[in-house]
């Protein structure tokens, strides 16, 4: 038995060079459900959209039958998030995880976790878990997830940003922590800071959570340059501020 599968050029980044095409033929046991054989071809079914069968929309348990022509698209963008803007990063997206939380996205990020501690994580927590590692995405117990595009921070905020518009609160979020961030008025940290910090600078920010001081400093620039292009993209992508 064999099935045709359909598969939009977004998802051909998952399939063996020799499937990338526009239609392929899989074989078939008569048996597995649409979302095993969608994950047997190597993609994971949190990078798939509303599958269908014969043209019309299928869930992923559907049986299928000889021949039957299967429909693949990428999920639509932006893609509404279960419980909010929540997300957990896996060990290889540290720098992905302290831009996001620049922008005031609830980020969780751990450089010593597992992968099963993530997936219980993602779920204890109900988290989207980010990652670039596609088995991980292919666990049954995983909670909710979403495979990252790009290579380097930049090119992964990016595709974050345009997948999910998660709203923005640029600079309420410590990078090193993920705690939240309180103005504080400067002679209460001022024996934290460096002599020069002292003089040129008077509006200040603690973290709640691990007590790390920020101020609009010599990254200022640079920091700005990447809330104004995020906020750009969100609200291309149809998110709100």
């Amino acid at each position: 038995m064999e099935l045709v599968v359909r598969p939009a050029p977004a998802l051909w980044l998952f399939l063996p060079p020799r499937r990338r095409r526009t239609q392929i033929t899989v074989p078939y046991d008569g048996s597995a459900s649409l979302g095993h054989v969608v994950q047997s071809l190597g993609i994971p079914l949190t990078e798939v959209g509303p599958p269908s069968v014969d043209g019309a929309a299928a869930g992923a348990s559907r049986p299928l039958h000889q021949g039957a022509v299967v429909g693949l698209d990428p999920p639509p963008r932006p893609q509404p998030l279960p419980h909010g803007a929540r997300f957990l990063l896996d060990v290889h997206l540290g720098t992905l995880a302290r831009r996001l939380r620049v922008l005031g996205v609830d980020t969780s990020y751990d450089n010593d976790a597992d992968d099963p501690d993530l997936v219980a994580r993602a779920g204890r927590e109900q988290r989207v878990l980010l990652t670039q590692d596609r088995g991980l995405l292919m666990r049954r117990a995983l909670w909710a997830g979403a495979y990252v595009r790009g290579h380097g921070a930049t090119a992964q905020l990016a595709d974050v940003l345009d997948r999910f518009a998660p709203p923005l609160r640029p600079r309420t979020r410590c990078a090193a922590c993920n705690g939240e961030l309180v103005d504080v008025p400067k002679e209460q940290v001022v024996d934290l800071l460096e002599p020069g910090t002292r003089r040129r600078y008077e509006r200040f920010a603690r973290c709640r959570s691990c007590g790390r001081v920020y101020w609009h400093g010599a990254h200022g620039r640079r920091l700005d340059a990447l809330v104004a292009d995020a906020v750009r993209a969100v609200g291309a992508a149809g998110g709100g501020p």
